[in-house]
C-alpha cells in the first residue's frame, strides 16, 4: 500500500451502490483525491469526487465510522457508505450500537 502522507492525497474507497454509481458513469471505485494539510471533511470529499451526497450514511476514515463532516487529512483511509446499508451489517460496521 501507498503512503500519501507526504503528497497530500487519500485513497477513496466506495461500496455498494456507490461503487455501481460510479461504474455505471464510467469512473473508477478507488481512486486518489488531493487534501490539503490541514485537511476536507468527508462531505467536500464526496463532492469532489462526484458522489450524489444524499446516498451517503457515513465515511470510514482510518477504519473508523465518522459522519460526514469530519475531517479527512493526508494519508487517512477513507471509504464512502451508501445509506440503505443491511441491519446486520450495520451493527458490524459500527454504524448503530448492538442490542
Amino acid at each position: 500500500m501507498v503512503d500519501h502522507t507526504e503528497s497530500g492525497v487519500v485513497t477513496v474507497r466506495l461500496f455498494g451502490f456507490l461503487r455501481s454509481f460510479m461504474k455505471e458513469k464510467g469512473l473508477p471505485d478507488c481512486l486518489d483525491q488531493s487534501v490539503p494539510p490541514e485537511g476536507k471533511s468527508g462531505l467536500e470529499v464526496a463532492v469532489e469526487v462526484g458522489l450524489p451526497v444524499e446516498k451517503i450514511e457515513a465515511v470510514f476514515i482510518n477504519g473508523l465510522v465518522k459522519q460526514l463532516d469530519a475531517k479527512i487529512r493526508p494519508g487517512d483511509r477513507v471509504a464512502f457508505v451508501p445509506s440503505g446499508t443491511p441491519g446486520p451489517y450495520r451493527v458490524l460496521l459500527g454504524m448503530v450500537k448492538g442490542r
